[in-house]
This record gives structure tokens, C-alpha cells and sequence, in this order.
């Protein structure tokens, strides 16, 4: 018997839970030609709600194409003009003179070099020469616009992981430039998206930067505790197990409805159980989790300095006047000025975020096992 919860990649069909709200929103922006910037932590679901949302669209309207680029690992410019022309091709063309037609009247300034695989159409890659492309890389970024209206199309770009274009040479200008091209285009809209939420807040936020008011900014929030019980009991009984609503619920609070550990933790109960659960599986099931994360979390704190480690102390201690004289001498903090300094440092290494101007730890796992395992034994 399949397992019926999802984590850790791609989820989609039955296995996708709730998200209505945004769902519509994103299905209606694709469909307005609108651009959309979607952000959340890591494993939140967003490249899965961009996949159900573009599915959906994909079957009400045959002329909407959407193109799917992931930049997490594309570190510079050259690298991204041959991701973005090679999978605008891909998701445009039927067959290989398509795209050998596509390259011949869209490309007039050089000649890219393309390659196809004997056993496969869509395994191609473009060899471009950067030394040329840079002198004219207008063409590649009006690849999509001219396609579109040459077939009557619109064509939705999905970019994951864009923060990444902070790491660029010059990334400033390269931001310009694309900014420059894409808000021409009437039949091409773009959907940015990114699991840095503070690298990403920055490139949308700050009127000083060249994506500022770009399109309409989507902040992703966890899903409601009563969306998982509904979720969750469902799955159980779909496979012939039994679980009640509180448990439901109390797997999504150990979780803090974090949608991975949620289905992960969820899946290990229903694993553990022959037909009916029990409350003392979820507390074996939380616990083997948390043990068998142990050796990444014991990495972590290592790489942390004594100041940062004392800092997440105060966090999971509940305190909330991290500036004062009192909590800076409780937890050797430093000074009132290091307090910043190890903020910003915890939210580089993604260990904190700030919700509302508070700090939250992001994995509540990490949480979880910092609380049980990490204070109790040093502290």
C-alpha cells in the first residue's frame, strides 16, 4: 500500500492540501497576465502551489504555456541567458524544427549551437558563447514576448529560487535590464519566486531597487490547523486507519503546521499504526524524528558562535526585550549593539526569521530538538 502522505518533493492531486485562497489568486493572475512574486521559508509548498495552479490553468486554456526555470543553481549571468532561452524553447516547441526555426528568426545577432539527445526531443541544449551574448542579450530576453505573439499565446515564466540573482556580478544592473524588458512584454507574464524570504523582500520591497512594485506580492502563510485535521483524518481513513480529530491536530501543533514535518510526521504515525492510533505513537513518532535529525541539527548549532546559541536560548525562552540591559547580562549576549549583528547572522544562515518584527526560529524540528535535547544537556 502507497504511503498517503507527500513531503520532500513535488505535491500534487489529492496529496495537495488546501491553499484555496491562494490557489485562485495565482490561477487568475496566470490567466490576467499578471506577474506575481510568491514568498515564503523553504518547504512551504510554493513550487508545488505553482505547479497545481499552472495545471489547472493549462486545462481550461490551450494558449496558455507556461515555462519552468529553477535558479537554484545558476550563479551568473551566462548561466541564466542559456537556462532561460533552452527551457522557453522547450516548453514551446512540438518538435526539433521548431526550435531550429525559433533559433533562425529570433536570433539574428549570432548563432547559438544546439544539440539534441538521440533518444529524446526535449533534452537539448543550447551552447551559447558568452562573450557574444553579452554584447546583445536583448534577443534572448524577448525570446518568450515574440513567440507569443508569433502563435497567439500567453506564456507564464515560473522562476524559482530568484533571490538568487543577488549573487550575480553586478547584479544591480542585470536586475535593470531585466526589469527593463519584461514590463514591455503584453503577452508574457512572470512568477518570482523564492524560500530566502528576506533576500526576497529586499529585491521586491525597497523603492530603491529595480523590481520594486514589480507585480502583486503574495506573502505565503501556513495552512490552518483545521485544514490539516480535515486533511489529515482523510488520508487515515482513505487507506482503512482511524485517527481522531485531536490527533490530527496534535500532529499539525507538534509540526506548527509547517507543511513538510506536518505530511512527514503524519506519515510516520500512519506508519507506525496497524488500524486505529494511538496517542502515545505520536510522541514516539516525534521523538524518532527529531533523534533521526539529530546529526544535521548538532551541525548547525556547531556552526554557530556562543553569543548566536545564546540567543536562540532567549528566543525559545519566550523573551521579548532582546535589547534590554537584563536579558543581555542573563544570556551573555554582549552589548546592546551585537544584538543586530547576531540577528542578521541567524537570518543569513536561515535559522531565524522576523514575523512582525519578532524573531521566529524557522524549523520547528531544529525547535524542537534545541528545547529536549540541546539546553537540557549544556545548560
Amino acid at each position: 500500500m502507497e504511503t498517503p502522505f507527500v513531503y520532500g518533493k513535488l505535491v500534487s492531486g489529492h496529496d495537495f492540501t488546501n491553499r484555496t485562497e491562494e490557489l485562485k489568486r495565482l490561477s487568475q493572475n496566470f490567466l490576467s497576465g499578471i506577474n506575481t512574486i510568491l514568498i515564503s521559508p523553504r518547504r512551504w509548498g510554493k513550487s508545488s502551489l505553482v505547479t497545481k495552479a499552472a495545471s489547472e490553468v493549462g486545462k481550461q486554456e490551450k494558449n496558455v504555456r507556461f515555462v519552468f526555470l529553477d535558479m537554484f543553481n545558476i550563479r551568473n549571468e551566462g548561466e541564466f541567458y542559456r537556462e532561460y532561452s533552452e527551457q522557453t524553447l522547450k516548453a514551446t516547441s512540438t518538435k526539433y524544427q521548431d526550435i531550429i526555426n525559433y533559433t533562425k528568426k529570433f536570433f539574428r545577432q549570432w548563432i547559438p549551437r544546439i544539440s539534441f539527445s538521440p533518444d529524446h526531443f526535449q533534452e537539448f541544449s543550447l551552447g551559447l558563447d558568452w562573450q557574444e551574448v553579452k554584447k546583445q542579450p536583448d534577443e534572448i530576453l524577448e525570446l518568450p514576448q515574440r513567440i507569443a505573439e508569433m502563435k497567439g499565446w500567453k506564456i507564464n515564466i515560473c522562476i524559482d529560487e530568484f533571490q538568487n540573482i543577488s549573487f550575480f556580478d553586478d547584479s544591480l544592473a542585470f536586475q535593470k535590464r531585466l526589469r527593463s524588458h519584461w514590463q514591455q512584454h503584453k503577452n508574457v507574464a512572470y512568477c518570482l519566486y523564492g524560500s530566502k524570504r528576506h533576500m526576497m523582500i529586499d529585491v521586491f520591497s525597497k523603492q530603491s531597487m529595480p523590481f520594486y512594485l514589480f507585480g502583486d506580492l503574495v506573502l505565503i502563510e501556513k495552512i490552518l490547523p483545521e485544514h490539516w485535521v480535515q486533511f489529515i483524518v482523510e488520508r487515515f481513513t482513505s487507506t482503512g486507519k482511524s485517527i481522531n480529530e485531536a490527533q490530527a491536530g496534535r500532529i499539525a501543533f507538534l509540526a506548527e503546521n509547517h507543511p513538510f514535518y506536518v505530511q512527514q510526521l503524519a506519515q510516520s504515525c500512519w506508519l507506525r499504526c496497524d488500524k486505529i492510533l494511538t496517542d502515545d505513537l505520536i510522541d514516539i513518532a516525534m521523538e524518532t524524528l527529531i533523534l533521526q535529525l539529530s546529526l544535521l541539527f548538532q551541525q548547525q548549532i556547531e556552526s554557530l558562535s556562543s553569543t548566536q546559541i545564546n540567543y536562540l536560548g532567549a528566543v525559545l525562552n519566550g523573551e521579548t526585550r532582546l535589547n534590554s540591559k537584563e536579558i543581555i547580562q542573563k544570556y551573555q549576549l554582549g552589548t546592546s549593539a551585537n544584538i543586530a549583528r547576531i540577528q542578521q547572522a541567524l537570518i543569513n544562515k536561515e535559522i531565524i526569521d522576523l514575523i512582525s518584527g519578532k524573531p521566529e526560529i524557522q524549523d520547528p524540528l531544529f525547535k524542537a530538538w534545541m528545547k529536549k535535547h540541546y539546553f537540557k544537556a549544556h545548560y
